[in-house]
């Protein structure tokens, strides 16, 4: 999201350059199109962090919303490593070659990430789910998460017990502005009402909480938290997927501006982290299993 998330996510992207054009990089602060690379990938000679396309050289710019919330970040402080997409983050730095300390972070809102135009980043990681729309304003990564859409309400809602997708058409449903929630409610549960939309998840719940709502639908892992942290009341009434078309689930992937030349080495850096199991290593930690969370159906 999914959206889902309690920042305008709910809400990657990878390519290369050459040594010269660090320099210009650097100057025109916007990462320039890697015009060495094959159309099959990069080298690691080429992926080497004295040859990378940066938005400011000697450091990696990595961008997300604010607020920032768990479980994908700590306490809105995403340069303390803890946190799913924090760690996520710093492990891509890592294998590009970047210390701990040469990681900076900037603002980024959900929203406006994925806009066309120059980025003041390397790359944003927000929970930004791959859309065929968005790329063509903006390059995404390979995915690092898989998200299937969650759907909480309260346990005295008369929703509570909806084994379905069909059951919550009556519902009044809340979902973040500008995510993939929206259409998923719209495509796959087709409410017979409008779908609410709010500008942050702090703004869904609260609505959840005062009755303007019935559920609320965002991806699992937030939706986990949701339960326990921010409801004393909270009932996780399912999962379902949604890729935009009906089919798999989303994938959230880091963004980059469009044909950067950074894409390809940091789809690079995914690539070493799933092999390793590190990247699995790290969803184990961070995000809730939703494995007991039931498939909903139509």
């Amino acid at each position: 999201m999914s959206p889902s998330r309690f920042r305008p996510r709910h809400r990657a992207l990878l390519a290369l350059a050459a040594a010269s054009a660090v320099a210009l990089a650097a100057s025109a602060c916007a990462p320039k199109a890697n015009t060495t690379a094959s159309a099959s990938g990069t080298s690691s000679a080429s992926c080497s962090t004295s040859s990378l396309s940066l938005y400011k050289q000697g450091q990696l710019t990595v961008a997300t919303d604010s607020p920032a919330y768990s479980p994908w970040f700590d306490n809105n402080a995403p340069s303390d490593g803890k946190g799913f997409e924090s760690a996520v983050a710093y492990a891509v730095a890592k294998e590009l070659g970047f210390s701990t300390s040469q990681v900076k972070w900037v603002t980024e809102s959900f929203d406006n990430s994925y806009a066309p135009g120059n980025k003041n980043f390397d790359f944003d990681i927000n929970e930004i789910s791959i859309t065929s729309a968005r790329a063509k304003a903006v390059d995404f990564s390979t995915g690092y998460y898989t998200a299937n859409q969650g759907v909480l309400t309260l346990s005295t809602s008369k929703y509570a017990g909806a084994t379905s997708l069909a059951a919550l058409k009556g519902a009044k449903i809340g979902v973040q502005v500008a995510t993939t929630s929206y259409q998923a409610v719209e495509n796959e549960i087709k409410p017979s009402g409008s779908v609410s939309v709010y500008n942050t998840t702090d703004d869904e719940v609260n609505a959840l909480k005062d009755g303007q709502v019935d559920a609320i639908v965002t991806d699992m892992p937030t939706v986990f938290y949701l339960a326990g942290a921010e409801l004393n009341n909270g009932k996780i009434v399912g999962q379902f997927s949604y890729d935009g078309s009906g089919g798999a689930a989303e994938q959230f992937g880091l963004l980059l501006q469009k044909n950067s030349g950074l894409t390809s080495c940091v789809n690079q850096a995914i690539a070493k982290l799933q092999s390793s199991g590190e990247l699995a290593s790290i969803t184990k930690q961070w995000l809730s299993d939703s494995a007991d969370a039931p498939e909903l159906t139509q």
